[in-house]
Protein backbone atom coordinates (compact mmCIF):
# COMPACT_ATOMS: atom_id res chain seq x y z
CA UNK A 1 0.00 0.00 0.00
CA UNK A 2 0.77 3.55 -0.50
CA UNK A 3 3.07 4.70 2.84
CA UNK A 4 1.72 7.09 4.81
CA UNK A 5 4.07 10.37 4.72
CA UNK A 6 6.20 10.61 8.12
CA UNK A 7 6.67 13.65 10.43
CA UNK A 8 9.68 14.44 8.92
CA UNK A 9 10.63 14.23 5.43
CA UNK A 10 14.28 12.82 4.85
CA UNK A 11 14.51 11.91 1.57
CA UNK A 12 12.91 15.18 0.37
CA UNK A 13 15.51 17.22 2.12
CA UNK A 14 17.82 14.92 0.90
CA UNK A 15 16.10 16.39 -2.38
CA UNK A 16 15.88 19.68 -1.76
CA UNK A 17 19.59 20.69 -0.47
CA UNK A 18 20.48 22.67 -3.61
CA UNK A 19 18.50 26.36 -3.77
CA UNK A 20 15.67 25.72 -5.94
CA UNK A 21 14.89 28.14 -8.75
CA UNK A 22 10.60 28.18 -8.60
CA UNK A 23 9.34 29.95 -11.70
CA UNK A 24 6.07 31.70 -10.92
CA UNK A 25 2.72 28.90 -11.62
CA UNK A 26 1.74 29.51 -15.86
CA UNK A 27 -1.44 27.33 -15.44
CA UNK A 28 -4.53 27.69 -13.29
CA UNK A 29 -5.71 24.26 -12.66
CA UNK A 30 -9.08 23.98 -14.46
CA UNK A 31 -12.61 22.99 -12.46
CA UNK A 32 -12.76 19.60 -11.82
CA UNK A 33 -15.83 19.32 -13.81
CA UNK A 34 -18.18 16.82 -13.03
CA UNK A 35 -22.40 16.52 -13.63
CA UNK A 36 -23.84 20.14 -14.35
CA UNK A 37 -27.33 18.69 -15.07
CA UNK A 38 -29.85 17.84 -12.45
CA UNK A 39 -31.99 15.99 -14.92
CA UNK A 40 -29.26 13.58 -15.87
CA UNK A 41 -28.31 13.21 -12.36
CA UNK A 42 -31.90 11.49 -12.02
CA UNK A 43 -31.54 9.93 -15.06
CA UNK A 44 -28.06 8.05 -14.26
CA UNK A 45 -29.56 7.11 -10.61
CA UNK A 46 -32.45 5.62 -12.18
CA UNK A 47 -30.05 3.44 -14.88
CA UNK A 48 -27.90 2.51 -12.02
CA UNK A 49 -30.81 1.46 -9.72
CA UNK A 50 -32.23 -1.02 -12.87
CA UNK A 51 -28.56 -2.28 -13.54
CA UNK A 52 -28.75 -3.21 -9.71
CA UNK A 53 -31.20 -5.55 -10.57
CA UNK A 54 -30.56 -9.25 -12.19
CA UNK A 55 -33.74 -8.95 -14.41
CA UNK A 56 -32.23 -6.35 -15.96
CA UNK A 57 -29.54 -8.86 -17.60
CA UNK A 58 -29.51 -11.07 -20.27
CA UNK A 59 -29.85 -14.57 -18.92
CA UNK A 60 -30.71 -13.27 -15.18
CA UNK A 61 -27.52 -13.76 -13.59
CA UNK A 62 -27.49 -15.22 -9.89
CA UNK A 63 -25.61 -11.95 -8.30
CA UNK A 64 -25.00 -8.41 -9.72
CA UNK A 65 -22.45 -6.10 -8.03
CA UNK A 66 -22.18 -2.41 -8.78
CA UNK A 67 -18.60 -0.51 -8.43
CA UNK A 68 -18.58 3.05 -8.92
CA UNK A 69 -15.49 4.67 -10.20
CA UNK A 70 -14.28 8.18 -10.83
CA UNK A 71 -16.68 8.68 -14.71
CA UNK A 72 -18.44 5.05 -14.78
CA UNK A 73 -20.62 2.64 -12.71
CA UNK A 74 -19.07 -1.31 -13.86
CA UNK A 75 -21.36 -3.86 -13.24
CA UNK A 76 -20.31 -7.78 -12.72
CA UNK A 77 -23.15 -9.99 -13.50
CA UNK A 78 -22.31 -13.53 -14.07
CA UNK A 79 -19.21 -13.87 -16.52
CA UNK A 80 -19.65 -10.47 -18.05
CA UNK A 81 -18.82 -7.02 -16.46
CA UNK A 82 -20.80 -4.09 -18.34
CA UNK A 83 -19.66 -0.22 -18.09
CA UNK A 84 -21.91 2.66 -17.77
CA UNK A 85 -19.99 6.18 -18.36
CA UNK A 86 -21.55 8.73 -16.52
CA UNK A 87 -22.58 12.32 -18.15
CA UNK A 88 -19.75 14.05 -16.47
CA UNK A 89 -18.31 17.12 -18.31
CA UNK A 90 -14.43 17.72 -17.91
CA UNK A 91 -12.03 20.05 -19.41
CA UNK A 92 -10.59 16.88 -21.52
CA UNK A 93 -13.65 15.28 -22.36
CA UNK A 94 -17.32 15.83 -22.64
CA UNK A 95 -19.89 13.06 -21.93
CA UNK A 96 -22.90 14.91 -21.69
CA UNK A 97 -24.71 13.47 -24.40
CA UNK A 98 -25.95 9.73 -25.11
CA UNK A 99 -24.22 9.79 -28.57
CA UNK A 100 -21.05 11.21 -27.48
CA UNK A 101 -20.66 8.22 -24.39
CA UNK A 102 -21.63 5.58 -27.76
CA UNK A 103 -18.42 6.96 -29.31
CA UNK A 104 -16.38 6.90 -26.28
CA UNK A 105 -17.74 3.11 -25.35
CA UNK A 106 -16.73 2.20 -29.04
CA UNK A 107 -13.11 3.79 -29.27
CA UNK A 108 -12.72 2.51 -25.70
CA UNK A 109 -13.55 -1.47 -27.20
CA UNK A 110 -11.14 -0.32 -30.23
CA UNK A 111 -7.95 0.52 -28.07
CA UNK A 112 -8.49 -2.09 -25.48
CA UNK A 113 -8.28 -4.59 -27.85
CA UNK A 114 -4.71 -4.32 -28.61
CA UNK A 115 -3.70 -5.33 -25.05
CA UNK A 116 -6.83 -7.42 -24.20
CA UNK A 117 -8.06 -9.29 -27.04
CA UNK A 118 -10.81 -11.20 -26.28
CA UNK A 119 -12.28 -9.55 -23.49
CA UNK A 120 -13.64 -6.60 -24.78
CA UNK A 121 -16.84 -7.79 -26.82
CA UNK A 122 -18.45 -4.52 -27.82
CA UNK A 123 -20.78 -1.76 -27.37
CA UNK A 124 -24.26 -3.18 -25.91
CA UNK A 125 -27.64 -0.74 -26.07
CA UNK A 126 -29.57 -0.45 -22.78
CA UNK A 127 -33.15 -0.07 -23.62
CA UNK A 128 -36.29 1.23 -22.74
CA UNK A 129 -38.79 -1.56 -22.94
CA UNK A 130 -42.85 -0.65 -23.55
CA UNK A 131 -43.49 -1.25 -19.86
CA UNK A 132 -41.01 0.86 -19.34
CA UNK A 133 -38.24 -0.89 -17.56
CA UNK A 134 -34.84 -0.76 -18.66
CA UNK A 135 -32.86 -3.59 -19.69
CA UNK A 136 -29.26 -4.92 -21.46
CA UNK A 137 -29.80 -5.46 -24.89
CA UNK A 138 -33.97 -6.26 -26.55
CA UNK A 139 -36.17 -4.59 -28.15
CA UNK A 140 -36.97 -1.07 -27.38
CA UNK A 141 -35.95 2.82 -26.97
CA UNK A 142 -32.31 2.48 -26.20
CA UNK A 143 -31.64 5.18 -23.98
CA UNK A 144 -27.90 4.80 -22.81
CA UNK A 145 -24.92 2.36 -24.41
CA UNK A 146 -22.41 -0.32 -22.03
CA UNK A 147 -19.43 -1.40 -23.08
CA UNK A 148 -19.67 -4.91 -22.58
CA UNK A 149 -16.40 -7.18 -21.30
CA UNK A 150 -15.74 -10.95 -20.36
CA UNK A 151 -15.01 -10.86 -16.26
CA UNK A 152 -11.57 -11.73 -15.15
CA UNK A 153 -10.69 -13.55 -12.43
CA UNK A 154 -10.10 -10.99 -9.81
CA UNK A 155 -7.25 -13.46 -7.56
CA UNK A 156 -4.83 -12.59 -11.01
CA UNK A 157 -4.99 -9.07 -11.00
CA UNK A 158 -1.54 -7.75 -10.64
CA UNK A 159 -2.23 -5.82 -7.60
CA UNK A 160 -4.06 -8.62 -5.97
CA UNK A 161 -0.75 -11.05 -6.90
CA UNK A 162 1.51 -8.72 -4.79
CA UNK A 163 -0.46 -8.09 -1.80
CA UNK A 164 -1.15 -12.21 -1.04
CA UNK A 165 2.52 -12.75 -1.96
CA UNK A 166 1.65 -14.98 -5.21
CA UNK A 167 3.43 -12.70 -7.57
CA UNK A 168 6.33 -14.69 -9.69
CA UNK A 169 9.63 -13.73 -11.85
CA UNK A 170 7.85 -15.92 -14.91
CA UNK A 171 4.53 -13.99 -14.34
CA UNK A 172 6.48 -10.16 -14.62
CA UNK A 173 8.84 -11.71 -17.42
CA UNK A 174 5.58 -12.65 -19.62
CA UNK A 175 3.84 -9.02 -19.12
CA UNK A 176 7.34 -7.30 -19.70
CA UNK A 177 7.41 -9.67 -23.00
CA UNK A 178 3.52 -8.33 -23.69
CA UNK A 179 4.38 -4.94 -23.02
CA UNK A 180 7.44 -5.06 -24.99
CA UNK A 181 5.92 -6.58 -28.28
CA UNK A 182 3.25 -4.16 -28.11
CA UNK A 183 5.99 -0.93 -27.80
CA UNK A 184 7.81 -2.49 -30.59
CA UNK A 185 4.70 -2.75 -33.13
CA UNK A 186 3.17 0.98 -31.81
CA UNK A 187 4.84 3.11 -35.03
CA UNK A 188 6.83 5.63 -33.39
CA UNK A 189 5.09 9.31 -33.17
CA UNK A 190 7.12 12.50 -34.91
CA UNK A 191 7.09 14.81 -31.69
CA UNK A 192 8.81 17.83 -31.60
CA UNK A 193 11.80 17.88 -28.72
CA UNK A 194 11.20 21.28 -27.45
CA UNK A 195 7.20 20.42 -27.23
CA UNK A 196 7.87 17.22 -25.38
CA UNK A 197 10.02 19.46 -22.76
CA UNK A 198 7.50 22.18 -22.51
CA UNK A 199 4.63 19.09 -21.71
CA UNK A 200 6.72 18.22 -18.97
CA UNK A 201 7.49 21.87 -17.39
CA UNK A 202 3.48 22.71 -17.81
CA UNK A 203 2.22 19.72 -15.76
CA UNK A 204 4.84 20.20 -13.27
CA UNK A 205 4.06 24.07 -12.80
CA UNK A 206 -0.04 23.00 -12.67
CA UNK A 207 0.64 20.48 -10.42
CA UNK A 208 2.41 22.73 -8.47
CA UNK A 209 0.21 25.50 -8.05
CA UNK A 210 -2.60 22.75 -7.32
CA UNK A 211 -0.89 21.39 -4.34
CA UNK A 212 1.31 24.08 -2.64
CA UNK A 213 -1.69 25.80 -0.80
CA UNK A 214 -3.25 22.82 0.39
CA UNK A 215 -3.43 22.34 3.97
CA UNK A 216 -3.57 18.75 4.00
CA UNK A 217 -0.30 18.31 2.71
CA UNK A 218 3.45 19.11 3.32
CA UNK A 219 4.30 22.51 1.38
CA UNK A 220 8.13 22.33 2.01
CA UNK A 221 7.50 18.80 0.18
CA UNK A 222 5.68 20.18 -2.31
CA UNK A 223 7.92 23.02 -3.07
CA UNK A 224 10.88 20.88 -3.26
CA UNK A 225 9.80 18.15 -5.20
CA UNK A 226 8.00 20.96 -8.14
CA UNK A 227 11.52 22.54 -7.79
CA UNK A 228 13.99 19.95 -8.09
CA UNK A 229 11.45 18.58 -11.15
CA UNK A 230 11.55 22.34 -13.18
CA UNK A 231 15.59 21.86 -12.71
CA UNK A 232 16.01 18.70 -14.32
CA UNK A 233 13.95 19.94 -17.25
CA UNK A 234 15.36 23.41 -17.34
CA UNK A 235 18.75 21.53 -16.61
CA UNK A 236 20.31 18.53 -17.29
CA UNK A 237 17.19 16.77 -17.93
CA UNK A 238 16.98 18.97 -21.17
CA UNK A 239 19.28 16.81 -23.20
CA UNK A 240 17.79 13.79 -21.69
CA UNK A 241 13.98 14.56 -22.81
CA UNK A 242 14.69 16.16 -26.20
CA UNK A 243 17.07 12.82 -27.21
CA UNK A 244 14.05 10.94 -25.96
CA UNK A 245 11.75 12.78 -28.90
CA UNK A 246 14.33 13.28 -31.70
CA UNK A 247 14.86 9.88 -31.56
CA UNK A 248 11.13 8.78 -32.02
CA UNK A 249 11.22 6.90 -28.96
CA UNK A 250 7.33 8.19 -28.41
CA UNK A 251 4.38 5.90 -29.37
CA UNK A 252 0.47 5.63 -28.53
CA UNK A 253 0.63 3.56 -25.39
CA UNK A 254 -1.75 2.55 -22.92
CA UNK A 255 -1.75 5.87 -20.67
CA UNK A 256 -3.12 4.10 -17.47
CA UNK A 257 -1.05 1.44 -16.72
CA UNK A 258 -1.13 0.44 -13.34
CA UNK A 259 -1.29 -2.80 -11.50
CA UNK A 260 -4.93 -2.83 -11.04
CA UNK A 261 -5.50 -3.03 -14.74
CA UNK A 262 -3.12 -5.95 -15.47
CA UNK A 263 -4.25 -9.28 -14.88
CA UNK A 264 -1.78 -12.14 -15.63
CA UNK A 265 -3.55 -14.80 -17.73
CA UNK A 266 -1.84 -16.65 -20.35
CA UNK A 267 -0.33 -14.62 -21.69
CA UNK A 268 -1.29 -11.38 -19.53
CA UNK A 269 -3.69 -8.75 -20.39
CA UNK A 270 -3.91 -5.36 -19.61
CA UNK A 271 -7.44 -3.36 -19.52
CA UNK A 272 -8.96 0.12 -18.97
CA UNK A 273 -6.27 1.98 -21.67
CA UNK A 274 -6.42 5.82 -21.61
CA UNK A 275 -9.25 5.99 -24.21
CA UNK A 276 -10.02 9.70 -24.17
CA UNK A 277 -7.17 11.57 -24.94
CA UNK A 278 -4.75 10.15 -27.89
CA UNK A 279 -2.00 13.20 -26.56
CA UNK A 280 -2.06 11.89 -22.74
CA UNK A 281 -1.78 8.35 -24.44
CA UNK A 282 1.32 9.54 -26.36
CA UNK A 283 4.26 8.51 -24.55
CA UNK A 284 7.86 7.14 -24.17
CA UNK A 285 7.59 3.63 -23.02
CA UNK A 286 10.36 3.97 -20.60
CA UNK A 287 8.00 6.13 -18.84
CA UNK A 288 5.25 4.15 -18.77
CA UNK A 289 6.91 1.36 -17.19
CA UNK A 290 8.40 3.16 -14.74
CA UNK A 291 4.96 4.60 -14.33
CA UNK A 292 3.95 0.89 -13.53
CA UNK A 293 6.84 0.07 -11.60
CA UNK A 294 6.11 3.06 -9.28
CA UNK A 295 2.75 1.49 -8.23
CA UNK A 296 4.54 -1.98 -7.73
CA UNK A 297 7.14 -0.26 -5.53
CA UNK A 298 4.17 1.49 -3.51
CA UNK A 299 2.53 -1.86 -3.19
CA UNK A 300 5.57 -3.31 -1.48
CA UNK A 301 7.30 -5.40 -5.12
CA UNK A 302 10.50 -2.99 -5.86
CA UNK A 303 11.92 -6.37 -7.47
CA UNK A 304 9.44 -5.77 -10.29
CA UNK A 305 11.29 -2.62 -11.74
CA UNK A 306 14.38 -4.22 -12.71
CA UNK A 307 13.07 -7.15 -14.26
CA UNK A 308 10.47 -5.43 -15.95
CA UNK A 309 12.80 -2.37 -17.75
CA UNK A 310 15.82 -5.51 -18.44
CA UNK A 311 13.47 -7.66 -20.34
CA UNK A 312 12.20 -4.15 -22.51
CA UNK A 313 15.82 -3.38 -22.76
CA UNK A 314 17.29 -6.71 -24.01
CA UNK A 315 14.57 -6.89 -26.74
CA UNK A 316 14.70 -3.35 -28.03
CA UNK A 317 18.08 -2.34 -27.46
CA UNK A 318 16.61 0.66 -25.70
CA UNK A 319 18.78 1.50 -22.06
CA UNK A 320 16.85 4.91 -20.92
CA UNK A 321 19.50 6.63 -18.56
CA UNK A 322 19.22 6.35 -14.93
CA UNK A 323 18.49 9.98 -14.02
CA UNK A 324 15.60 9.53 -16.81
CA UNK A 325 14.07 7.13 -15.80
CA UNK A 326 14.32 8.53 -11.65
CA UNK A 327 12.81 11.46 -13.48
CA UNK A 328 9.96 10.19 -14.89
CA UNK A 329 9.10 8.34 -12.01
CA UNK A 330 9.34 11.68 -9.49
CA UNK A 331 7.26 13.01 -12.69
CA UNK A 332 4.54 10.45 -12.46
CA UNK A 333 4.65 10.15 -8.42
CA UNK A 334 3.92 14.01 -8.25
CA UNK A 335 1.21 13.91 -10.73
CA UNK A 336 -0.38 10.69 -8.65
CA UNK A 337 -0.46 12.96 -5.86
CA UNK A 338 -2.27 15.29 -7.39
CA UNK A 339 -5.01 12.69 -8.41
CA UNK A 340 -5.35 11.15 -5.49
CA UNK A 341 -5.70 14.37 -3.64
CA UNK A 342 -8.60 15.24 -6.40
CA UNK A 343 -10.85 12.48 -4.76
CA UNK A 344 -10.91 14.40 -0.99
CA UNK A 345 -13.79 16.85 -1.89
CA UNK A 346 -15.93 14.09 -3.11
CA UNK A 347 -15.94 12.55 0.12
CA UNK A 348 -16.27 12.54 3.81
CA UNK A 349 -15.35 11.82 7.32
CA UNK A 350 -12.54 8.73 7.11
CA UNK A 351 -12.53 8.71 3.63
CA UNK A 352 -11.00 12.60 3.41
CA UNK A 353 -7.88 11.29 5.40
CA UNK A 354 -7.47 8.04 3.72
CA UNK A 355 -7.14 9.99 0.22
CA UNK A 356 -5.07 12.95 1.98
CA UNK A 357 -2.65 10.58 3.34
CA UNK A 358 -2.57 8.40 0.04
CA UNK A 359 -1.38 11.66 -1.57
CA UNK A 360 1.25 12.15 1.14
CA UNK A 361 2.56 8.73 0.32
CA UNK A 362 3.34 9.71 -3.17
CA UNK A 363 4.93 12.38 -2.32
CA UNK A 364 6.98 10.62 -0.41
CA UNK A 365 7.63 8.52 -3.32
CA UNK A 366 8.55 11.02 -5.20
CA UNK A 367 11.13 12.20 -3.30
CA UNK A 368 12.87 9.36 -3.32
CA UNK A 369 12.71 8.57 -6.89
CA UNK A 370 13.98 12.57 -7.44
CA UNK A 371 17.25 11.51 -5.35
CA UNK A 372 18.68 9.96 -8.65
CA UNK A 373 18.30 12.68 -9.93
CA UNK A 374 22.00 13.49 -8.69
Amino acid sequence: MIPAAPATYPAAERVARSPLRLPAPAVTPPPLGGIADPGEVALLATKVAALRRSSAFPGRPRRVRAVETHMSWVFLAGDRAFKLKKPVVYPYLDFASVESRRLDARREVRLNRRLAPGVYLGVTPLVCDVRGRLRVRGEGEVVDWLVEMRRLPGELALDRKIRNGTLTEEQVRGLAQVLTVFYRHAPPLSVDPLRYLQRFSRDVRSILAELEPVPELPRELVVALGGSLLDFISGRGRRLLEARARDQRIREGHGDLRPEHVFLLDPPVILDCLATDRDLRSLDPAEELAFLSLECDALGAPWVRPLLLGVYGEATGDAPPPPLLSFYTGYRSFLRARLAYWHVPEVEGEEIERWAERARGYLELAAGALIGLG
